[in-house]
């Protein structure tokens, strides 16, 4: 004999929604943990942090931020080539998203304006940064770190030539260990400090060591409208 129909229906009703409950909580949460993230920005921008994204194949250009670009004899001396003039200049190779490491080629490190007081020298006559391009990376981690790599000699090298009382003198010094620096975006700049370049060949009148200091900024995207100033993010 059949159950009356008042007392099966509510029971498959029951039944429904609980398969229905069952079927449709896996699919939302599948739902859920398939959503995207937002994408990140880069690490390079220009304007501000956030702005637009600095383009692979753009070119930065930035001249001292003040003061003078330093190659001293020692880390606490103020005994070498001193340039009131110098700028850099590079190429972006690459700026994927925040956070991450966008990569450069240094394609010019010039400097002019250069004054000597060594015992000995008379003047100088140039001071130039040799086997370029030199590899950049830019890391927008804590203290927005900057690391220069050796160029097609494997080396960063520079040259000075001097006037002296005996004549003309070259002094060559290849960097020991890593070109190392920082971005800061207060200026949008870089500051190297006691970059160490040990002596590798030239005069005996030519110091031992040298030891590399100078700030950039703000550092300019040159290929963009107006060359806004680069931000790292």
């Amino acid at each position: 004999m059949r159950a009356p129909l008042h007392r099966t229906a509510p029971l498959a009703l029951a039944i429904l929604a609980a398969l229905a409950l069952a079927t449709a909580a896996p699919a939302s949460a599948a739902t859920v943990s398939a959503a995207p993230a937002d994408d990140a920005g880069p690490v390079l921008t220009t304007g501000s942090t956030g702005g637009a994204a600095v383009t692979a194949g753009d070119a930065l250009a930035a001249t001292l931020a003040g003061g003078s670009a330093t190659f001293y004899s020692t880390a606490t001396s103020t005994t070498g080539v001193t340039c009131a003039t110098s700028q850099l200049s590079a190429t972006v190779l690459t700026n994927p998203a925040a956070p991450g490491t966008a990569t450069e080629s240094m394609t010019g490190l010039t400097f002019d304006s250069c004054t000597a007081n060594v015992t000995g020298v008379t003047s100088v006559q140039s001071l130039t940064v040799d086997t370029l391009p030199y590899g950049v990376s830019i890391d927008d981690g804590t203290g927005l770190p900057v690391t220069l790599t050796g160029g097609s000699a494997g080396q960063i090298q520079a040259t000075a030539v001097l006037n002296s009382w005996f004549g003309t003198i070259t002094c060559t010094y290849q960097l020991s260990g890593a070109f190392t620096g920082a971005a800061d975006n207060g200026g949008q700049s870089l500051t190297f400090t006691n970059e160490h370049f040990a002596k590798s060949g030239g005069s005996g009148l030519c110091p031992g060591d040298g030891y590399f200091s100078a700030s950039y900024g703000p550092v300019a995207d040159t290929s963009q409208s107006g060359a806004p100033a680069v931000y790292v993010n």
